[in-house]
């Protein structure tokens, strides 16, 4: 059966590899990213938010049976513009598109990190200042704490919202499932980019330990994220998948 998926951080990635997956499958796929794509916005801001909502409903008047929020940043100069994109961006287009979905049947994806399992004073308060919605303050301190805090808070929080809302009344309740992928190192672009550099390569090695022998093709998420988007039944829930090699296991082999 022929689906209608929104895909946020289309044009590169895990989105591009996702989109490419499923339009190969027959699926309909609505792009969304900064530029090469279906809808062109920056989710770093109020009015680029509004306009995906506002775009999307034009192209699907009908409706639209999931999404896979991949869009976010580590730009690492712009750590105020990693809080406003991979949580604010990341719930308002949850929040925005949850009217168009059509269920039940619909299905949802966020995109989390092996970056919650880490934490510290400066992670935790970013991460409170997101729960709590407070934007402005949270952009501000996160771009005085740098990236290396800014991203984590705003995935241990995504990872947050995202379990206590898939168990609500008009998601699960309606039939509208929500989970959360948490990828590791996946060779994206910027993952690459940082492979190729001795230095990074070997913080990566440091801090994502893996079980296999080598490190994921974004088509390898793309995988799971197809049955994530389409599986029939309705007994997966808030439910958070590590997709990382092994790291979360090696990290805490104790904790489950």
């Amino acid at each position: 059966m022929k689906r209608t998926f929104v895909i946020t951080g289309a044009a590169s990635g895990l989105g591009e590899a996702a989109a490419n997956r499923l339009k190969a499958k027959g699926h309909r796929v609505i792009g969304v990213d900064l530029r090469g794509s279906d809808i062109n916005v920056d989710l770093g801001n109020v009015q680029g938010r509004q306009d995906m909502v506002d775009q999307v409903r034009a192209l699907a008047p009908e409706g639209i049976d999931g999404i896979f929020a991949s869009a976010g940043t580590s730009d690492f100069e712009r750590a105020g513009l990693v809080m406003a994109v991979n949580y604010f961006g990341t719930l308002a287009t949850f929040e925005g598109l949850h009217p168009l979905l059509r269920g039940p049947g619909a299905r949802c994806l966020a995109v989390a990190s092996c970056a919650i399992l880490v934490s510290g004073p400066e992670i935790l308060e970013l991460e409170e200042l997101c729960v709590q919605g407070k934007e402005a303050e949270a952009v501000a301190l996160g771009q005085k704490y740098g990236t290396a805090n800014a991203y984590p808070a705003t995935k241990r929080a995504l990872t947050r919202w995202a379990r206590k809302t898939s168990i609500k009344p008009e998601w699960a309740g309606s039939g509208i499932l929500l989970n959360i992928l948490a990828p590791g190192v996946v060779k994206t672009p910027m993952v690459t980019r940082a492979l190729a550099n001795p230095e990074s390569a070997a913080i990566l090695k440091e801090k994502s330990p893996i079980a296999v022998d080598n490190y994921a093709e974004a088509d390898v998420a793309a995988e799971l994220v197809d049955f994530l988007l389409n599986f029939e039944g309705n007994y997966i829930v808030g439910q958070v998948f590590f997709l990382d090699g092994g790291t979360e296991v090696l990290t805490r082999p104790d904790k489950f």
